[in-house]
């Protein structure tokens, strides 16, 4: 199996500083899609962002990551479980999971290894939930500097897989029967410096650093300061893929 790749420990501080956080409503709403309310996997888990708000409804969640570096950032709690594993090699015993989360995480993943793991752990009537955040919302002025930063400056730096995020996951492959799921968005009151600590943690960020030895948010610092003010709201409309994992719908 190809090795995953990992492009979040190098700045795994910053990456649990600066990373929004999920709207709680879309953790309640996936709660109840599922029949019971035992053991949740969060794959990907990053910082534990999303295994934290899980364990508000779940049992036990058992959360992994391929980055020892990020797990050393992450969130505790005493439902759950953080492990380092791969997405394709889960430690979680056949049939135990009743749901089944990589929130900005899947599009890493190798696929077809991911998906049998699904299944293999998945109990019956598992839902599997993959989300994804694209860029983000502030406003007319300030969103075209955001977006030459990614695309102009930084885009050929994006990994490949960073596709994904861009179609909303819909080019993601997904062998099962999609259900069709709410929308959510993230929002958060930030200051102008909020919004470049999160933009360092992009992938593209850092790999632009490690090439050029320099830092690309530089060139729309300035500009961005000035049209900011003293807080603006950021959003991200959330993107979801959701389906029974055996098809059944409850």
């Amino acid at each position: 199996m190809t090795a995953i790749p990992d492009h979040f420990s190098a700045q795994a501080e910053e990456y649990a500083r600066s990373r929004p956080r999920y709207p709680a409503e879309m953790f309640v709403y996936l709660a109840g899609l599922v029949r019971k309310r035992e053991i949740v996997w969060d794959v990907g888990c990053g910082n534990g962002q999303a295994s934290v708000a899980l364990a508000a409804h779940f049992d036990r969640v058992i959360a992994t990551d391929i980055s020892d570096k990020q797990l050393r950032h992450a969130i505790p709690h005493e439902r759950v479980e953080y492990i380092q594993a791969p997405a394709e090699a889960s430690p979680l015993e056949d049939g135990t999971a009743d749901l089944i989360v990589a929130a900005q995480s899947a599009h890493w993943f190798n696929h077809n290894a991911f998906y049998g793991e699904v299944r293999r752990v998945a109990a019956p009537g598992a839902v599997i939930a993959l989300i994804s955040y694209e860029m983000s919302n502030v406003t007319p002025e300030i969103d075209p500097l955001i977006y030459s930063l990614a695309n102009q400056i930084l885009g050929t730096f994006w990994p490949r897989e960073r596709s994904y995020v861009d179609s909303g996951y819909a080019t993601l492959p997904f062998p099962f029967d999609d259900i069709e799921p709410e929308h959510f968005e993230m929002s958060v009151e930030w200051t102008a410096e909020q919004m470049l600590d999160y933009l360092l943690t992009w992938s593209a960020t850092q790999r632009y650093i490690r090439y050029h030895g320099a830092d690309p948010r530089n060139v729309i610092a300035d500009q961005m300061r000035d049209l900011w003010g003293k807080t603006r709201t950021v959003r991200w409309p959330l993107s979801m893929r959701l389906a029974y994992v055996d098809g059944r719908v409850r």
